[in-house]
């Protein structure tokens, strides 16, 4: 999808940097794309460091700016750093470093939170599943599309699926396939027509050298112990995913993409 230039200043430069009390920010949890999980690592690092990178803010919608809800005093919604958020509230500190935007419609608040959730730290499968679901219920940035397949592609591996695909490994053929021994029958069988044939001709010369031929029980064959090879390899690769390059597990996706719907039209096939 071709992206037009901007030609105004980007949102995240319209915003001001400053502290801002946690009681003026709400709970709302639009932009917030996954759970906020366990922050004690975060918390830590934030008490040693402080905070290094502030959280995103925007006018919450339907408040006055500047002046907040007569109940409460809230006057921002979060769009960024909900686990910064977390992490400051649980070391009890009343205040938070805010990047905060005067003004900041819908699909540039979108923006600033798909960039950070999926050019940043990976979503899961299941979030990015999610995630897509989600912003095709609400008819938000298309252009999405194609950084959430890339997202996938630098997903980490979900355990179950992880232990689920090893399974399927350990669980086919204990090395590569091997040709099938003739039964005695058929071993006593082809040395009586041999002794009533007589000495074995000598195998006439081949006048010409031509493409070699491959039976179709030959090509079955060499094509499974291809893929017990194969499937070896993606045992290697399961354990060390985390340090392939991202080019490289894209390959490896790609190619598996292509394996799953070959399989899906080899087993409707199958009679």
């Amino acid at each position: 999808m071709e992206l037009v230039p901007r030609t105004t200043a980007p949102a995240h430069a319209t915003g001001v940097v400053e502290f801002v009390s946690l009681a003026a920010i709400s709970a709302d949890a639009t932009f917030r794309l996954r759970p906020v999980g366990d922050v004690a690592l975060l918390a830590g690092s934030i008490a040693r460091l402080g905070q290094l990178a502030p959280v995103e803010l925007r006018p919450l919608p339907g408040v006055v700016p500047g002046v907040g809800t007569a109940e409460t005093g809230v006057r921002y919604q979060a769009v960024v750093g909900f686990r910064r958020l977390a992490a400051v509230k649980l070391l009890a500190r009343g205040r938070v470093l805010a990047r905060v935007h005067a003004a900041l419609d819908d699909d540039d608040a979108w923006s600033m939170a798909l960039a950070d959730a999926l050019l940043g730290e990976p979503l899961s499968m299941d979030e990015l599943d999610s995630l897509r679901a989600r912003l095709a219920g609400l008819g938000l940035a298309p252009w999405a599309e194609e950084l959430l397949d890339e997202a996938l592609v630098r997903a980490p591996v979900a355990p179950e699926l992880r232990e689920r695909f090893l399974a399927f490994l350990r669980g086919g053929p204990a090395g590569p396939p091997q040709p099938e021994a003739p039964d005695a029958a058929a071993q006593d069988a082809a040395g009586v027509a041999a002794a009533e044939e007589g000495p074995a001709k000598e195998p006439e010369q081949a006048t010409e050298e031509g493409p070699e031929e491959v039976t179709p029980e030959q090509l079955a064959e060499s094509l499974a112990s291809a893929l017990w090879s194969v499937s070896q390899d993606l045992d290697l690769a399961v354990d060390a995913w985390a340090d392939l390059s991202e080019h490289g597990r894209r390959q490896i996706v790609e190619q598996l993409r292509y394996l799953a719907e070959l399989h899906a039209f080899l087993a409707g096939a199958r009679r």
